[in-house]
């Protein structure tokens, strides 16, 4: 049984619905990981805050991806709002994406309303997952778009002594596509404090603060070789 398309996913809105979100959660903690993954290792968990807005900025190789991101968040207490491409947003998966604080972005053009959302979600103290690199790549980091740090900043920004922190998380698959039975290690880094940027041309400090999180992911990739 195929669910039509949920309206909603076109709309730069999101929400975690109650009954679901600690299914999905648990389902993939215990379930579906450990069935299929013979390992998954995960070092720097203390790197994640338990409360205040939090942007995790993960590498982004596979469709394995969230579950294991979403176990990070599930270790910290934490439900997550996922920023995801447009595509990522019909259908059944679009069903499920929706309710589990998903939202759509149209990477080479995010809409103002979706800018806006991410803004408000991090000034509600919420956690949020955007993929820095804008879509899977899996041979190596790709240049990172700039749309993570513009919310970021004009969060930070909008209002005194938020403290907006970005978390950047390296995922490792023991093959480049995914096999059962396979391992993945997750390495969390340190988290980068935005109020840091904020002072200064706007720009600019977007541009220094993308190239921190790059730096940061290529670091943690190294260690995971």
């Amino acid at each position: 049984m195929t669910l039509p398309a949920d309206p909603l996913c076109h709309s730069a809105q999101s929400r975690v619905s109650p009954w679901l979100a600690p299914v999905m959660y648990t389902l993939g903690e215990k379930v579906i990981l450990p069935a299929y993954f013979s390992q998954i290792e995960i070092t720097g968990q203390e790197n994640i805050p338990q409360d205040g807005p939090v942007v995790l900025a993960p590498t982004h190789q596979s469709r394995w991806d969230p579950l294991l991101v979403g176990l990070i968040g599930k270790q910290a207490g934490r439900y997550l709002r996922f920023m995801v491409t447009a595509d990522e947003c019909l259908g059944i998966q679009g069903w499920f994406i929706r309710r589990l604080g998903g939202f759509p972005v149209h990477v080479r053009k995010p809409s103002v309303q979706t800018l806006r959302h991410g803004v408000q979600l991090l000034q509600a103290g919420e956690m949020m997952v955007i993929y820095p690199e804008g879509n899977i790549y899996r041979d190596r980091i790709h240049p990172l778009k700039p749309g993570l740090a513009r919310i970021a900043l004009r969060a930070e920004r909008s209002r005194p002594h938020l403290h907006v922190k970005i978390v950047p998380i390296s995922l490792k698959y023991s093959e480049l596509c995914p096999r059962w039975l396979g391992t993945v290690t997750v390495r969390i880094g340190k988290p980068i404090s935005v109020a840091e940027y904020k002072a200064g041309e706007g720009k600019l400090r977007s541009k220094q603060l993308t190239a921190d999180l790059q730096a940061a992911l290529t670091n943690l990739a190294d260690v995971s070789e």
